[in-house]
């Protein structure tokens, strides 16, 4: 497990506050190397971290329909820009010979997932594979919904245009009405 280096990243914090011209010297900014390495060390936890960790404990309940836990609330940092998206996970599986995980581990996983540099759709994609894998359930449904700030504060700057991706497994890939269900249940209140 890699540790954070702080005293590069300070650097070039440093480095950046110079090539932009301002003066890293300066009262206001005193602090700002260290404080930007801290927050690298806390949003980006997730590198030395694997989302199937927390589906490795499991429960036996005779329940065989659909869990869901929906608005998950996440934030993670694009990886092509370095900027911040964020946004709800809405997950749903069906669980094979009454094997269910923690509510909380669907959480965990997608906060997992998502504090190191990232693509939305790694995110989904890793989370439904994480569960396939270690849960094998009759099916797995991920959407995920956010706003990306790559698209918001630079480019083509339209706040509030929101992305949503999906990773359909097992039953979910070929049963529309399940999917419908899915859809509906997430929609509803």
């Amino acid at each position: 497990m890699k540790e954070v280096d702080h005293e590069k990243i300070e650097n070039a914090v440093t480095m950046i506050l110079e090539a932009i011209g301002e003066d890293p010297s300066r009262e206001g900014l005193l602090e700002t190397p260290k404080r930007v390495a801290k927050m690298y060390a806390e949003v980006f936890e997730g590198l030395n971290k694997d989302p199937r960790q927390y589906f490795e404990t499991v429960f036996h309940e005779n329940h065989d329909e659909v869990v869901l836990v929906k608005d998950i609330p996440f934030h993670s940092m694009c990886e092509h820009h370095l900027v911040p998206f964020f946004g709800h996970a809405h997950i749903a599986y069906i669980p094979r010979n009454g094997v269910v995980a923690g509510l909380s581990k669907l959480a965990r996983a997608v906060e997992t997932t998502a504090r190191r540099p990232q693509l939305q759709e790694r995110i989904t994609s890793t989370v439904a594979n994480a569960m396939m894998e270690m849960l094998n359930p009759i099916g797995v449904y991920v959407i995920i919904e956010a706003e990306h700030m790559c698209m918001t504060m630079r480019g083509i700057k339209k706040p509030g245009a929101k992305t949503v991706t999906t990773v359909a497994k097992g039953i979910y890939e070929h049963d529309d009405v399940k999917r419908a269900e899915i859809l509906s249940l997430i929609k509803s209140v």
